[in-house]
């Protein structure tokens, strides 16, 4: 997948820990992590849970976005909004997680194949402009992982205008 496209939006049947449905688009000027996972991946849970928390504790929520993505690609019938729901608790997951719409024509649900995910645990990293900028299959080092945070929140934000008839002003 090309690091510099634009990032496709995710395509969610529900949120979990949030009030509202969040967007990428919503999200700009924000670094965003989302991690691919499923309840019954042993990398996801070992790895994959752990580093996104660690993510969210390290970076301020101003800058860096955590979501989850509940992606399931097998054992569909096991892992549904209830269990998923104990799983979020029993692992105290507090950041906002989506659950990835499942597809009307095969098991890989979409937001899964727009991205063109290989399995769970997954790591996608997004610009602040939202660009992806990182596609990340399995086991992903923390530290490198907070490298590239860090690069790319030392990146410029991308500037927002406020316009009237008269002007636009650069904020």
């Amino acid at each position: 997948m090309n690091a510099a496209m634009q990032a496709p939006e995710l395509q969610v049947s529900a949120w979990l820990n949030t009030t509202e449905p969040l967007s990428l688009a919503a999200l700009r000027g924000k670094v965003v992590a989302v991690y691919a996972f499923q309840m019954l991946c042993p990398g996801c849970v070992s790895h994959g849970i752990p580093q996104a928390k660690q993510i969210r504790e390290t970076f301020s929520a101003d800058d860096v976005a955590v979501i989850g993505l509940h992606t399931v690609f097998e054992h569909h019938d096991v892992m549904n909004r209830a269990a998923l729901e104990a799983f979020l608790h029993e692992y105290r997951v507090q950041f906002p997680v989506a659950i990835d719409q499942p597809s009307a024509t095969g098991p890989i649900p979409l937001t899964m194949q727009a991205y063109q995910l290989r399995g769970t645990p997954s790591l996608l990293l997004i610009d602040r402009e939202g660009r992806l900028r990182q596609s990340h299959f399995g086991r992903a080092d923390d530290m490198a992982v907070g490298a590239e945070i860090g690069r790319l929140l030392a990146e410029p934000a991308p500037s927002s205008a406020a316009c009237t008839d008269d002007a636009c002003v650069i904020r």
